[in-house]
């Protein structure tokens, strides 16, 4: 079994990226036959979809995958053809960051035919996760409209892949080690270091039981910690 996830954080070792390994962690904790393996988009020279529409040109070489030709080529055959895929993306002015954006584009465009329903070739059936970290707590993400708003992306890979996403939302996150270098007056670093240490341990851990219910989830089995995906 193969799960992915792509980091779509440029910090390849901070809150994204720290969520992400517990993910798979606990996934890999959770069964012997699965593999994991991180893909931190800020290592690769790529952009978003180009609107060449080779990937909808009616018998041509191809048709239902990316034409492009850089460094994300064999990586969305190899994500597409996973058997789980758990996404993780900062929250930038309100939005997942512009690099993890353009993987999105790459790798969902291809496989939705513009028929009338907008039918999926996607080769199969891929369960997945979204996980964002964000420094507004669950109030101001409410507010904000954030859950609506990122949900766009969750419904288009729901329709893609044939299974709801879960997902995991860390809120009010500890951006660096020491405040005091920074402009930063409008938070305070007490309150920061604070949720850092009793908050992030349960993320992390909330985020091991995600990437043992994606195992789960693949094998059909139920949901470990009792809150089953929507299918």
């Amino acid at each position: 079994m193969q799960i992915y996830a792509i980091n779509g954080s440029p910090r390849k070792k901070w809150n994204t990226g720290t969520i992400l390994q517990n993910a798979l962690d606990g996934a890999a904790e959770s069964a012997p036959d699965v593999l994991t393996e991180t893909i931190n988009l800020y290592d690769y020279n790529y952009k978003g979809c180009i609107s060449c529409f080779q990937c909808k040109r009616i018998g041509g070489p191809s048709y239902g995958k990316c034409a492009v030709k850089d460094d994300m080529g064999p990586i969305l055959q190899n994500v597409l053809n996973a058997d789980a895929v758990i996404f993780g993306s900062p929250i930038y002015f309100g939005e997942i960051t512009g690099m993890m954006r353009c993987f999105l584009e790459r790798l969902f465009f291809p496989c939705f035919v513009y028929d009338k329903n907008y039918s999926s070739i996607a080769p199969k059936k891929v369960h997945t996760a979204f996980v964002y970290t964000m420094n507004v707590n669950v109030d101001v993400m409410q507010k904000m409209g954030y859950p609506a708003r990122l949900g766009l992306m969750e419904g288009f890979a729901h329709k893609l892949f044939g299974f709801k996403p879960r997902l995991q939302y860390v809120n009010d996150t500890y951006q660096f080690n020491d405040y005091s270098k920074y402009k930063m007056e409008v938070f305070s670093e007490a309150d920061k270091a604070k949720q850092r240490e009793l908050q992030f341990p349960v993320d992390c851990a909330n985020a091991r039981e995600l990437g043992a219910a994606l195992v789960a989830d693949v094998k059909g089995e139920p949901d470990p910690f009792g809150i089953d995906a929507d299918s």
